[in-house]
């Protein structure tokens, strides 16, 4: 598990900037599209003006790591994952 250290500043964290790329591209002209990479980037920077371009492309390759991003030459898209529900019986059943 990715755990951040306390002393740490949580509007550079990868997994906030992540999450924030994911917001990005979630949204209306960017939805499910191959978006080109410098124009997430632009958005990505003008959030905030603690954020920098190596900052942008570590949360991207952390993104693409786990598998919530896919690449096509220079554009990327976001992965929508099916949830699969598993059936964990309760306790309280009678299970044979």
């Amino acid at each position: 598990m990715i755990l951040p250290q306390p002393e740490s500043n949580l509007k550079t964290n990868l997994m906030v900037l992540g999450a924030d790329i994911i917001s990005i591209m979630g949204n209306s002209p960017f939805k499910n599209k191959y978006i080109i990479v410098d124009d997430i980037m632009n958005k990505f920077l003008d959030r905030d003006k603690d954020r920098t371009p190596d900052l942008f492309l570590y949360a991207l390759t952390f993104l693409h790591t786990i598998g919530c991003i896919e690449k096509k030459g220079y554009k990327i898209k976001l992965v929508k994952k099916e949830i699969q529900e598993e059936y964990q019986p309760s306790l309280f059943e009678n299970v044979n």
